[in-house]
């Protein structure tokens, strides 16, 4: 199937063409037929196969007909919106739109926030039909009157799960009490929770599912490994790997944007070309950063999941996560950088022993036992395997936590050795057979006339055979005698 067969027109064919595709994805062959119908669409694929051009294309095409060179900001009222949770993706978005459509003169606009509004403001008076945006920066132009939403035809949600995530959520209702009842709605995600479906049944109307895979799913090109590591060596082990793939340009993940940035310095100070790329940083910083990695010259990117989503790199080598995501969907957005439109990539996790539970979940989620590969002098905690060995039910029944490991406690001679200990009871019978729980009793008899101990009701009580007795000394009272009679 040609991207002719999907009834595009001449113009979007010349521009596709000249991008270098050839044969639509299958997301691409699914939704493209049922958006140019005018229908609602809920599409889920893996992230890399192509949604964007599977909304942006059909989008195009439906508004040409709203297409004008005139210069009266009239003529180009906002016509369709689209939506996206970060800068990097919302860029990504608008690229996309900019190329589909070099030649139908619709005007765009990509609307995000850490810069100045004065420019995205000029723009905006001047008329665009296709405005690109990030929620919280579209909502400030909505404040300031610099833009009006009342003949929006096409609304479209790109990575409706992240903006979940985000908190993104009520900041979309209330775009959404701008917008026409009458529309056309699109929810994309390459993900899909049951809390993602709930809000598009409240969105959408009698939408298309479209799911051209398995949920959660992630590609088949991609290769996947942990290597198990203290987490005092973690950053050695990055540095080592690193060096030997000196060609791969790889992009790591961290959590933390104070890592990100440390980490980043680290590679620097052993002879590594990094740099980082994170929420602190200034937009023009994080796009000068993203556009010497696109290009070749910068070969580590260090990232927090702020690049996680949006950042499209043809051929991308490999990504490494230094750190496991929180949330398991995460993983399945970061190593979605590599591999991409059925390329080859490699996914790789450094995990220590704290994480371990984090890489069950991303396990679970994905249906595929990832292979651990222990990397010579750089061994894991001793409790990395032990902690993922011993495995309980919880009450739910729905996920499993690792149990203590059994203690074992030295026995006495002749005991049983190694008997595992029962509950909270400790052994009292010592090494050498003496039993500190029983009252203690001298193994040989006592002569009489000796004395086996004072009487506490009278400190210099009276032996029985006080004829046996020597003599006792006064004491003085400061010691706790009787003193001089």
């Amino acid at each position: 199937m040609s991207f002719a067969d999907l009834g595009l027109s001449p113009e979007l064919q010349r521009a596709v063409a000249e991008s270098g595709y050839t044969d639509p994805t299958p997301i691409q062959q699914q939704a493209i037929p049922v958006v140019l119908q005018g229908l609602d669409v809920m599409g889920g694929a893996q992230t890399g196969t192509g949604k964007t051009a599977g909304f942006t294309l059909p989008l195009i095409q439906r508004l040409s007909r709203h297409a004008s060179t005139s210069a009266s900001p009239a003529r180009h009222p906002v016509r369709a919106l689209i939506l996206a949770p970060t800068r990097e993706l919302a860029v990504q978005v608008h690229e996309s739109v900019q190329t589909y459509s070099k030649y139908v003169p619709l005007r765009s606009i990509c609307v995000y926030g850490g810069v100045d509004m004065r420019a995205q403001v000029e723009e905006l008076r001047k008329g665009v039909e296709i405005v690109v945006a990030t929620p919280g920066r579209l909502l400030d132009h909505v404040q300031q009157k610099s833009i009006q939403l009342g003949q929006v035809e096409i609304l479209v949600l790109d990575e409706a799960d992240r903006m979940l995530d985000m908190g993104f959520i009520p900041d979309i209702r209330r775009i959404l009490d701008l917008l026409p009842a009458a529309r056309q709605s699109l929810l994309f995600s390459a993900t899909f929770s049951e809390e993602i479906k709930k809000l598009a049944d409240q969105m959408l109307k009698n939408p298309q599912l479209i799911e051209v895979a398995r949920r959660n799913m992630v590609s088949e090109t991609i290769s996947h490994t942990v290597h198990p590591v203290s987490s005092g060596l973690k950053r050695n082990l990055l540095a080592h790997i690193l060096r030997h793939h000196p060609d791969e340009q790889t992009l790591v993940f961290v959590d933390t944007k104070m890592l990100c940035g440390r980490l980043a310095n680290f590679l620097e100070r052993h002879g590594i070309p990094a740099d980082s790329i994170h929420g602190d940083k200034s937009q023009i910083q994080r796009t000068e950063t993203l556009e010497a990695f696109k290009s070749g010259r910068l070969r580590v990117l260090v990232a927090t999941d702020v690049a996680a989503r949006g950042l499209d790199i043809d051929d991308l080598p490999s990504v490494i996560n230094f750190e496991l995501p929180h949330t398991a969907e995460d993983y399945i957005h970061r190593i979605g950088r590599t591999g991409r439109a059925g390329r080859t990539g490699r996914a790789v996790s450094l995990v220590c022993a704290e994480e371990k539970h984090r890489l069950v979940e991303i396990e679970k989620l994905v249906k595929l036992q990832i292979p651990q590969e222990v990397v010579p002098g750089f061994d894991p905690e001793p409790d990395f395997f032990e902690s993922g060995s011993h495995k309980r039910k919880t009450k739910r029944g729905d996920r499993e936590a690792p149990t203590k490991p059994t203690v074992v406690e030295a026995a006495p001679r002749g005991s049983d050795r190694g008997q595992p200990r029962r509950g909270r009871s400790r052994s009292t019978v010592a090494a050498d057979g003496f039993d500190y729980s029983k009252p203690y009793e001298s193994s040989t008899p006592v002569a009489a006339g000796t004395i086996e101990g004072e009487d506490p009701a009278n400190p210099v009580s009276i032996a029985p055979n006080p004829g046996a007795r020597k003599q006792q000394r006064p004491i003085a009272v400061l010691l706790g005698g009787l003193g001089r009679k």
